[in-house]
Protein backbone atom coordinates (compact mmCIF):
# COMPACT_ATOMS: atom_id res chain seq x y z
CA UNK A 1 0.00 0.00 0.00
CA UNK A 2 1.76 3.08 -0.94
CA UNK A 3 2.02 6.21 2.03
CA UNK A 4 -0.10 9.15 1.15
CA UNK A 5 2.36 12.21 -0.20
CA UNK A 6 3.09 14.58 2.23
CA UNK A 7 1.79 17.91 1.40
CA UNK A 8 3.36 21.01 0.85
CA UNK A 9 2.36 24.53 2.17
CA UNK A 10 2.19 25.68 -1.51
CA UNK A 11 0.73 22.24 -2.70
CA UNK A 12 3.51 20.99 -4.79
CA UNK A 13 4.30 17.63 -5.04
CA UNK A 14 7.78 17.62 -6.41
CA UNK A 15 9.58 14.44 -4.70
CA UNK A 16 6.39 12.52 -3.43
CA UNK A 17 6.85 9.42 -4.26
CA UNK A 18 4.22 6.68 -5.90
CA UNK A 19 4.32 3.00 -6.68
CA UNK A 20 2.30 2.54 -10.15
CA UNK A 21 1.82 0.05 -12.29
CA UNK A 22 3.10 1.77 -15.85
CA UNK A 23 0.42 1.80 -18.95
CA UNK A 24 0.65 3.13 -23.07
CA UNK A 25 3.28 5.05 -24.14
CA UNK A 26 2.35 8.92 -25.04
CA UNK A 27 3.81 11.40 -26.88
CA UNK A 28 7.14 13.43 -25.59
CA UNK A 29 9.35 10.29 -24.46
CA UNK A 30 6.93 9.27 -21.28
CA UNK A 31 4.42 6.43 -20.73
CA UNK A 32 1.12 7.41 -18.78
CA UNK A 33 0.47 5.80 -15.47
CA UNK A 34 -2.27 7.24 -12.58
CA UNK A 35 -1.82 7.38 -8.81
CA UNK A 36 -4.27 5.91 -6.32
CA UNK A 37 -5.90 8.98 -5.91
CA UNK A 38 -6.69 8.94 -10.32
CA UNK A 39 -4.41 11.87 -11.01
CA UNK A 40 -2.37 11.04 -14.14
CA UNK A 41 1.62 10.69 -13.82
CA UNK A 42 3.59 10.98 -17.19
CA UNK A 43 6.78 8.78 -16.59
CA UNK A 44 9.91 8.90 -17.94
CA UNK A 45 12.91 6.10 -17.55
CA UNK A 46 9.56 3.55 -18.42
CA UNK A 47 8.00 0.93 -20.41
CA UNK A 48 4.64 -0.70 -20.45
CA UNK A 49 3.39 -2.80 -18.33
CA UNK A 50 6.16 -2.43 -15.68
CA UNK A 51 5.65 -1.30 -11.87
CA UNK A 52 7.68 1.49 -10.67
CA UNK A 53 8.51 4.11 -8.27
CA UNK A 54 8.07 7.16 -9.70
CA UNK A 55 9.14 10.45 -8.35
CA UNK A 56 7.50 13.61 -9.52
CA UNK A 57 9.50 16.25 -11.10
CA UNK A 58 6.77 18.95 -11.59
CA UNK A 59 3.10 19.22 -10.64
CA UNK A 60 1.19 20.26 -7.81
CA UNK A 61 -2.18 18.73 -5.90
CA UNK A 62 -4.88 20.80 -8.47
CA UNK A 63 -2.44 20.12 -11.32
CA UNK A 64 -3.82 18.28 -14.62
CA UNK A 65 -1.16 15.81 -14.70
CA UNK A 66 2.25 15.24 -12.92
CA UNK A 67 5.56 14.57 -14.23
CA UNK A 68 7.73 11.68 -12.91
CA UNK A 69 10.86 9.83 -13.38
CA UNK A 70 10.61 6.13 -12.25
CA UNK A 71 13.71 5.94 -9.66
CA UNK A 72 12.96 2.21 -9.11
CA UNK A 73 12.18 -0.67 -11.20
CA UNK A 74 10.21 -2.87 -9.48
CA UNK A 75 8.36 -5.21 -12.10
CA UNK A 76 10.83 -4.87 -15.24
CA UNK A 77 9.35 -5.18 -19.21
CA UNK A 78 11.35 -7.74 -21.14
CA UNK A 79 12.01 -4.56 -23.40
CA UNK A 80 14.20 -3.14 -20.69
CA UNK A 81 18.15 -3.15 -20.68
CA UNK A 82 20.87 -1.47 -18.78
CA UNK A 83 21.29 1.64 -20.61
CA UNK A 84 24.69 1.71 -22.07
CA UNK A 85 24.84 5.84 -22.12
CA UNK A 86 26.59 6.59 -18.44
CA UNK A 87 24.68 9.75 -18.72
CA UNK A 88 20.95 8.12 -18.40
CA UNK A 89 18.53 8.43 -16.11
CA UNK A 90 16.40 9.94 -13.67
CA UNK A 91 17.76 13.91 -13.26
CA UNK A 92 20.41 12.98 -15.54
CA UNK A 93 20.93 14.31 -19.21
CA UNK A 94 17.37 15.16 -21.44
CA UNK A 95 18.93 14.63 -24.62
CA UNK A 96 17.52 10.55 -24.87
CA UNK A 97 14.08 9.05 -23.99
CA UNK A 98 14.47 5.63 -24.76
CA UNK A 99 18.37 4.45 -23.73
CA UNK A 100 16.50 1.53 -21.11
CA UNK A 101 14.70 0.29 -24.10
CA UNK A 102 15.77 -2.16 -26.25
CA UNK A 103 16.51 -0.90 -29.91
CA UNK A 104 13.28 -2.68 -31.35
CA UNK A 105 10.68 -1.94 -28.63
CA UNK A 106 11.79 1.77 -29.12
CA UNK A 107 10.75 1.70 -32.81
CA UNK A 108 7.45 -0.32 -31.78
CA UNK A 109 7.01 2.37 -29.10
CA UNK A 110 7.29 5.30 -31.86
CA UNK A 111 4.68 3.29 -33.68
CA UNK A 112 2.46 3.14 -31.03
CA UNK A 113 2.67 6.95 -30.25
CA UNK A 114 2.10 7.82 -34.65
CA UNK A 115 -0.63 5.56 -34.36
CA UNK A 116 -2.11 6.87 -31.55
CA UNK A 117 -1.87 10.67 -32.78
CA UNK A 118 -3.37 9.38 -35.92
CA UNK A 119 -6.34 8.13 -34.42
CA UNK A 120 -7.27 10.56 -31.65
CA UNK A 121 -6.49 14.10 -33.69
CA UNK A 122 -6.85 12.66 -37.74
CA UNK A 123 -9.36 9.99 -37.08
CA UNK A 124 -7.44 7.28 -39.05
CA UNK A 125 -6.30 3.77 -38.77
CA UNK A 126 -2.99 2.99 -39.98
CA UNK A 127 -4.66 1.09 -42.34
CA UNK A 128 -6.93 4.10 -43.29
CA UNK A 129 -3.37 6.02 -43.99
CA UNK A 130 -1.94 2.89 -45.60
CA UNK A 131 0.56 2.44 -43.32
CA UNK A 132 1.74 -1.29 -42.13
CA UNK A 133 2.67 0.28 -38.47
CA UNK A 134 5.98 -0.13 -38.73
CA UNK A 135 9.13 2.32 -38.53
CA UNK A 136 11.99 1.64 -40.00
CA UNK A 137 15.57 1.98 -38.59
CA UNK A 138 17.96 4.24 -40.73
CA UNK A 139 20.61 1.86 -42.86
CA UNK A 140 22.95 0.85 -40.72
CA UNK A 141 21.15 1.47 -37.63
CA UNK A 142 20.09 -2.23 -36.79
CA UNK A 143 22.32 -2.71 -33.95
CA UNK A 144 22.55 -4.83 -30.79
CA UNK A 145 21.07 -5.10 -28.03
CA UNK A 146 23.70 -2.17 -25.57
CA UNK A 147 25.30 -1.02 -28.99
CA UNK A 148 23.98 2.74 -29.67
CA UNK A 149 24.23 4.13 -33.10
CA UNK A 150 25.87 7.21 -33.65
CA UNK A 151 23.75 9.54 -35.86
CA UNK A 152 23.67 12.48 -34.50
CA UNK A 153 25.51 15.30 -36.64
CA UNK A 154 24.79 18.46 -35.01
CA UNK A 155 24.83 18.50 -31.23
CA UNK A 156 24.52 21.25 -29.25
CA UNK A 157 26.71 21.40 -25.66
CA UNK A 158 25.66 23.50 -22.94
CA UNK A 159 28.18 25.13 -20.71
CA UNK A 160 28.60 25.30 -16.84
CA UNK A 161 30.00 27.82 -14.87
CA UNK A 162 33.09 26.14 -14.60
CA UNK A 163 33.43 25.83 -18.56
CA UNK A 164 32.72 22.34 -18.86
CA UNK A 165 31.02 21.39 -21.98
CA UNK A 166 27.56 19.68 -21.37
CA UNK A 167 24.37 18.57 -22.55
CA UNK A 168 20.78 20.02 -20.42
CA UNK A 169 19.30 17.95 -18.23
CA UNK A 170 15.39 17.25 -19.14
CA UNK A 171 13.14 20.15 -18.49
CA UNK A 172 15.95 22.56 -17.18
CA UNK A 173 18.64 24.71 -17.99
CA UNK A 174 20.50 22.72 -15.69
CA UNK A 175 24.07 21.40 -17.25
CA UNK A 176 24.97 17.82 -17.29
CA UNK A 177 28.64 17.70 -18.08
CA UNK A 178 30.17 14.54 -20.34
CA UNK A 179 33.39 13.03 -21.17
CA UNK A 180 31.26 11.90 -24.58
CA UNK A 181 27.79 11.89 -26.04
CA UNK A 182 27.74 7.92 -27.55
CA UNK A 183 24.89 9.45 -29.85
CA UNK A 184 27.32 11.73 -31.80
CA UNK A 185 28.36 11.23 -34.73
CA UNK A 186 32.31 10.68 -35.41
CA UNK A 187 32.81 13.67 -37.18
CA UNK A 188 31.78 15.84 -33.83
CA UNK A 189 33.11 13.46 -31.49
CA UNK A 190 36.55 13.85 -32.79
CA UNK A 191 36.42 17.43 -32.68
CA UNK A 192 36.57 16.99 -28.60
CA UNK A 193 34.94 19.33 -27.53
CA UNK A 194 34.15 17.90 -24.02
CA UNK A 195 37.75 18.38 -23.15
CA UNK A 196 38.05 21.86 -23.40
CA UNK A 197 37.70 24.85 -21.34
CA UNK A 198 34.63 26.59 -22.61
CA UNK A 199 34.82 29.27 -19.42
CA UNK A 200 32.53 32.51 -20.67
CA UNK A 201 30.41 30.63 -23.35
CA UNK A 202 27.12 29.80 -23.01
CA UNK A 203 26.71 27.35 -25.60
CA UNK A 204 29.05 25.68 -28.08
CA UNK A 205 27.17 23.80 -31.41
CA UNK A 206 29.20 21.43 -33.07
CA UNK A 207 28.88 20.22 -36.47
CA UNK A 208 30.09 17.50 -38.80
CA UNK A 209 28.83 17.40 -42.27
CA UNK A 210 27.83 14.48 -44.40
CA UNK A 211 29.66 13.42 -47.30
CA UNK A 212 31.98 16.21 -46.95
CA UNK A 213 35.15 16.94 -44.16
CA UNK A 214 34.05 19.69 -43.29
CA UNK A 215 33.11 20.58 -39.63
CA UNK A 216 31.73 23.94 -37.60
CA UNK A 217 31.56 25.02 -34.33
CA UNK A 218 29.08 27.90 -33.50
CA UNK A 219 30.26 29.72 -30.07
CA UNK A 220 27.45 31.61 -27.99
CA UNK A 221 29.18 34.10 -25.92
CA UNK A 222 27.61 35.13 -22.13
CA UNK A 223 27.32 38.68 -22.23
CA UNK A 224 30.15 40.77 -22.58
CA UNK A 225 32.76 37.36 -23.38
CA UNK A 226 35.41 37.21 -25.39
CA UNK A 227 36.28 34.30 -27.20
CA UNK A 228 38.30 31.60 -26.25
CA UNK A 229 41.32 30.61 -28.52
CA UNK A 230 39.81 27.41 -30.28
CA UNK A 231 42.10 24.71 -30.89
CA UNK A 232 39.84 21.62 -31.48
CA UNK A 233 40.98 18.29 -32.12
CA UNK A 234 40.25 18.36 -36.47
CA UNK A 235 40.11 21.58 -38.28
CA UNK A 236 36.82 23.36 -38.17
CA UNK A 237 35.30 26.54 -39.15
CA UNK A 238 34.31 28.68 -36.31
CA UNK A 239 31.35 30.92 -35.56
CA UNK A 240 29.46 33.10 -33.31
CA UNK A 241 26.30 34.38 -32.27
CA UNK A 242 25.96 38.07 -31.46
CA UNK A 243 25.16 39.09 -28.40
CA UNK A 244 22.80 42.03 -29.38
CA UNK A 245 21.22 40.94 -32.59
CA UNK A 246 21.40 36.93 -32.25
CA UNK A 247 23.04 37.11 -35.93
CA UNK A 248 26.05 34.35 -36.97
CA UNK A 249 29.24 35.70 -37.63
CA UNK A 250 32.20 34.18 -39.23
CA UNK A 251 35.52 34.16 -37.06
CA UNK A 252 37.29 31.79 -39.65
CA UNK A 253 37.35 29.81 -41.86
CA UNK A 254 34.15 28.79 -44.27
CA UNK A 255 30.59 30.03 -43.32
CA UNK A 256 29.08 27.07 -44.80
CA UNK A 257 29.64 23.27 -44.69
CA UNK A 258 28.82 20.94 -47.67
CA UNK A 259 26.26 18.10 -47.32
CA UNK A 260 25.42 15.55 -49.87
CA UNK A 261 22.39 13.94 -50.96
CA UNK A 262 20.38 12.62 -53.82
CA UNK A 263 23.61 12.92 -55.96
CA UNK A 264 24.08 16.54 -55.40
CA UNK A 265 26.33 18.66 -52.91
CA UNK A 266 24.21 21.21 -51.39
CA UNK A 267 25.74 24.07 -49.39
CA UNK A 268 23.93 24.39 -45.55
CA UNK A 269 25.17 28.13 -44.11
CA UNK A 270 25.92 28.29 -40.01
CA UNK A 271 22.41 28.00 -38.64
CA UNK A 272 20.78 26.69 -42.16
CA UNK A 273 18.91 23.82 -41.32
CA UNK A 274 19.94 20.06 -42.85
CA UNK A 275 18.63 16.89 -41.86
CA UNK A 276 20.85 15.50 -38.09
CA UNK A 277 20.74 12.26 -39.45
CA UNK A 278 23.37 11.32 -42.10
CA UNK A 279 20.89 8.79 -43.58
CA UNK A 280 17.97 11.37 -43.27
CA UNK A 281 17.97 13.18 -46.33
CA UNK A 282 18.58 10.46 -48.77
CA UNK A 283 16.19 8.40 -46.88
CA UNK A 284 13.31 11.25 -46.85
CA UNK A 285 14.13 12.24 -50.28
CA UNK A 286 13.58 8.62 -51.53
CA UNK A 287 10.55 8.09 -49.79
CA UNK A 288 9.38 11.23 -51.21
CA UNK A 289 9.79 11.01 -54.63
CA UNK A 290 8.68 7.07 -54.65
CA UNK A 291 5.03 8.84 -53.41
CA UNK A 292 4.97 11.64 -55.59
CA UNK A 293 6.16 10.12 -58.82
CA UNK A 294 6.92 13.30 -60.99
CA UNK A 295 6.26 13.47 -64.26
CA UNK A 296 8.25 15.54 -67.03
CA UNK A 297 6.88 19.32 -66.94
CA UNK A 298 5.12 19.19 -63.47
CA UNK A 299 4.46 22.21 -61.68
CA UNK A 300 5.27 22.19 -58.40
CA UNK A 301 5.90 23.76 -54.78
CA UNK A 302 8.45 22.94 -52.27
CA UNK A 303 6.81 24.23 -49.21
CA UNK A 304 9.44 25.26 -46.10
CA UNK A 305 12.38 23.64 -48.62
CA UNK A 306 15.20 24.97 -46.59
CA UNK A 307 18.46 24.95 -48.60
CA UNK A 308 16.76 23.19 -51.40
CA UNK A 309 16.73 19.63 -50.96
CA UNK A 310 13.27 18.79 -51.99
CA UNK A 311 13.56 21.28 -54.77
CA UNK A 312 16.39 19.89 -56.40
CA UNK A 313 15.29 16.53 -56.12
CA UNK A 314 12.15 17.57 -57.86
CA UNK A 315 13.92 19.82 -60.60
CA UNK A 316 16.14 16.79 -61.41
CA UNK A 317 12.61 14.96 -62.19
CA UNK A 318 10.46 17.40 -63.98
CA UNK A 319 12.99 18.29 -66.33
CA UNK A 320 13.58 21.97 -68.31
CA UNK A 321 9.52 21.49 -69.37
CA UNK A 322 8.95 21.94 -65.34
CA UNK A 323 9.31 24.40 -63.03
CA UNK A 324 9.48 24.09 -58.96
CA UNK A 325 9.11 27.14 -56.55
CA UNK A 326 10.38 27.16 -53.57
CA UNK A 327 9.23 29.10 -50.42
CA UNK A 328 11.31 29.46 -47.06
CA UNK A 329 11.82 31.87 -44.30
CA UNK A 330 14.94 32.04 -43.48
CA UNK A 331 17.10 34.33 -45.48
CA UNK A 332 20.09 32.33 -44.98
CA UNK A 333 18.94 29.05 -46.22
CA UNK A 334 16.94 31.17 -49.05
CA UNK A 335 20.52 32.29 -50.11
CA UNK A 336 21.77 28.92 -49.81
CA UNK A 337 19.03 27.35 -51.90
CA UNK A 338 19.56 29.76 -54.68
CA UNK A 339 23.16 29.13 -54.56
CA UNK A 340 22.01 24.97 -54.39
CA UNK A 341 20.04 25.62 -57.05
CA UNK A 342 21.57 27.82 -59.52
CA UNK A 343 22.01 24.90 -62.67
CA UNK A 344 18.36 24.62 -62.53
CA UNK A 345 16.26 27.96 -65.23
CA UNK A 346 12.75 26.97 -63.92
CA UNK A 347 13.47 26.90 -59.81
CA UNK A 348 12.72 29.98 -58.35
CA UNK A 349 13.22 30.55 -54.36
CA UNK A 350 10.96 33.37 -52.54
CA UNK A 351 12.09 34.30 -48.93
CA UNK A 352 9.42 34.52 -46.43
CA UNK A 353 6.36 32.71 -44.69
CA UNK A 354 4.29 30.25 -46.34
CA UNK A 355 1.21 31.21 -45.49
CA UNK A 356 1.79 35.02 -46.25
CA UNK A 357 4.20 34.49 -49.86
CA UNK A 358 1.85 31.76 -51.51
CA UNK A 359 -1.54 33.74 -51.47
CA UNK A 360 0.94 36.76 -53.15
CA UNK A 361 2.17 34.07 -55.72
CA UNK A 362 -1.16 34.14 -57.76
CA UNK A 363 -0.62 30.20 -58.46
CA UNK A 364 -3.55 28.62 -58.74
CA UNK A 365 -3.08 25.08 -59.99
CA UNK A 366 0.11 22.96 -59.86
CA UNK A 367 0.81 19.32 -60.35
CA UNK A 368 2.97 18.47 -57.02
CA UNK A 369 3.61 19.73 -53.38
CA UNK A 370 6.09 18.81 -50.91
CA UNK A 371 6.06 20.04 -47.56
CA UNK A 372 8.37 19.88 -44.36
CA UNK A 373 7.23 22.61 -42.31
CA UNK A 374 8.00 22.77 -38.44
CA UNK A 375 7.25 21.09 -35.53
CA UNK A 376 4.06 23.05 -34.86
CA UNK A 377 2.77 21.85 -38.47
CA UNK A 378 1.25 24.07 -41.45
CA UNK A 379 -1.88 24.87 -39.57
CA UNK A 380 -5.25 25.18 -41.00
CA UNK A 381 -5.26 28.00 -43.03
CA UNK A 382 -2.17 26.61 -45.53
CA UNK A 383 -3.61 23.55 -45.75
CA UNK A 384 -6.75 24.97 -46.61
CA UNK A 385 -4.54 26.68 -49.42
CA UNK A 386 -2.96 24.10 -50.80
CA UNK A 387 -5.78 21.55 -51.10
CA UNK A 388 -7.38 24.60 -53.28
CA UNK A 389 -4.94 24.45 -55.80
CA UNK A 390 -5.79 20.80 -57.17
CA UNK A 391 -2.53 19.04 -57.28
CA UNK A 392 -2.54 15.15 -57.89
CA UNK A 393 -0.27 14.09 -55.55
CA UNK A 394 0.88 15.66 -51.71
CA UNK A 395 3.92 15.01 -49.68
CA UNK A 396 3.56 15.63 -46.51
CA UNK A 397 7.12 15.36 -44.29
CA UNK A 398 6.56 15.63 -40.97
CA UNK A 399 9.25 15.52 -37.71
CA UNK A 400 5.92 15.68 -35.58
CA UNK A 401 3.17 13.04 -35.41
CA UNK A 402 0.64 15.30 -33.52
CA UNK A 403 0.93 18.24 -36.04
CA UNK A 404 0.67 15.66 -38.91
CA UNK A 405 -2.39 14.34 -37.84
CA UNK A 406 -4.01 17.84 -37.12
CA UNK A 407 -2.71 18.71 -40.94
CA UNK A 408 -4.00 15.39 -42.15
CA UNK A 409 -7.34 16.22 -40.07
CA UNK A 410 -7.48 19.64 -41.90
CA UNK A 411 -6.30 17.59 -45.54
CA UNK A 412 -9.21 15.69 -45.39
CA UNK A 413 -11.92 18.53 -44.86
CA UNK A 414 -10.55 19.71 -47.66
CA UNK A 415 -10.78 16.58 -49.91
CA UNK A 416 -7.54 15.19 -49.59
CA UNK A 417 -6.91 11.18 -48.19
CA UNK A 418 -3.24 10.00 -47.00
CA UNK A 419 -2.34 7.50 -49.19
CA UNK A 420 0.86 6.36 -47.90
CA UNK A 421 2.50 6.71 -44.92
CA UNK A 422 6.25 5.77 -44.35
CA UNK A 423 7.81 5.82 -40.72
CA UNK A 424 11.77 6.27 -39.82
CA UNK A 425 13.82 6.50 -36.51
CA UNK A 426 15.65 8.92 -37.74
CA UNK A 427 16.58 9.92 -34.41
CA UNK A 428 17.58 7.04 -32.44
CA UNK A 429 17.37 6.76 -28.62
CA UNK A 430 15.04 9.64 -28.70
CA UNK A 431 11.02 9.96 -28.75
CA UNK A 432 11.00 12.00 -32.20
CA UNK A 433 10.17 10.23 -35.50
CA UNK A 434 10.01 11.06 -39.14
CA UNK A 435 6.86 10.35 -41.45
CA UNK A 436 6.28 11.20 -44.93
CA UNK A 437 2.47 10.81 -45.74
CA UNK A 438 1.52 10.91 -49.35
CA UNK A 439 -1.95 12.60 -50.51
CA UNK A 440 -4.19 12.61 -52.98
CA UNK A 441 -7.59 13.77 -54.04
CA UNK A 442 -10.96 11.80 -53.25
CA UNK A 443 -12.18 10.35 -55.99
CA UNK A 444 -15.46 12.18 -56.79
CA UNK A 445 -18.57 10.45 -56.09
CA UNK A 446 -16.05 7.92 -54.16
Amino acid sequence: MQAEPKKTPAGSLVGQEYEVEVGPVAHGGHCVARTDAGQVLFVRHALPGERVLARVTDGEEDSRFLRADAVEIREASKDRVAAPCPYAGPGRCGGCDWQHAKPGAQRRLKGEVVAEQLQRLAGLTPEEAGWDGTVMPAEGDKLPVGEVPAWRTRVQYAVDEDGNAGLRRHRSHEVEPIEHCMIAAPGVSELGIEKHDWSGMESVDAIAATGSQDRMVILEPKPGARLPLVELDKPASVMRVDEHDGGIHRVHGRAFVRERADGRTHRVGSGGFWQVHPQAADTLVKAVMQGLLPRKGDMALDLYCGVGLFAGALADRIGDKGAVLGIESGKRAVEDARHNLAAFDRVRIEQGKVEAVLPRTGITEVNLIVLDPPRSGAGKKTVQHLTSLGARKIAYVACDPAALARDLAYFKEGGYRVRTLRAFDLFPMTHHVECVAILEPVAKGA
